[in-house]
């Protein structure tokens, strides 16, 4: 069963279960992925719906920790709530040790010899650990490999 038909399935149970915090979050995320399909013209593969829902948990992420600075509990009790969702549809992360040999694997096949191409390690590598990784973390590890 592909991403899409498992998130409308469950917006289908979400509805006959009559839970609404669910069915809004569920409905939020469908929006974004039909809003992407529409402004690209594609349909969506599991990998770019993943890619999707990936943005949206980092703005979750975000406007927790912006509500928590404000002192605003309710409200980052609300976007908590739809993280909890959301996380629901991310691929399981990847281990450290997995994405050492990612990366290990992107240097050896790009030639990578110095920080001037991490550029092409990070372009083989990101399609490779989307919303199972932290690209920054990721990218950060690179820059070590190469600079050392």
């Amino acid at each position: 069963m592909s991403l899409k038909a498992r998130i409308a399935d469950d917006m289908k149970t979400a509805m006959k279960a009559r839970d609404t915090e669910r069915l809004a979050t569920i409905r939020l995320l469908m929006a974004a992925i039909k809003q992407k399909e529409v402004d690209e013209r594609i349909e969506l593969d599991d990998a770019a719906i993943s890619a999707v829902i990936d943005k949206m948990v980092k703005q979750r992420r975000d406007s927790i920790s912006q509500y928590e600075a404000g002192n605003r509990p309710d409200l980052a009790a609300k976007e908590q709530a739809e993280l909890v969702v959301l996380q629901d549809y991310m691929p399981q992360p990847l281990s450290e040790a997995q994405i050492e040999s990612i990366i290990d694997a992107a240097i050896a096949s790009t030639g990578a010899a110095g920080a001037k191409d991490m550029g092409k390690v990070v372009g083989a590598v990101k399609p490779q650990v989307v919303g199972r990784a932290d690209m920054g973390a990721v990218s950060a590890r690179i820059k070590a490999k190469l600079a050392g």
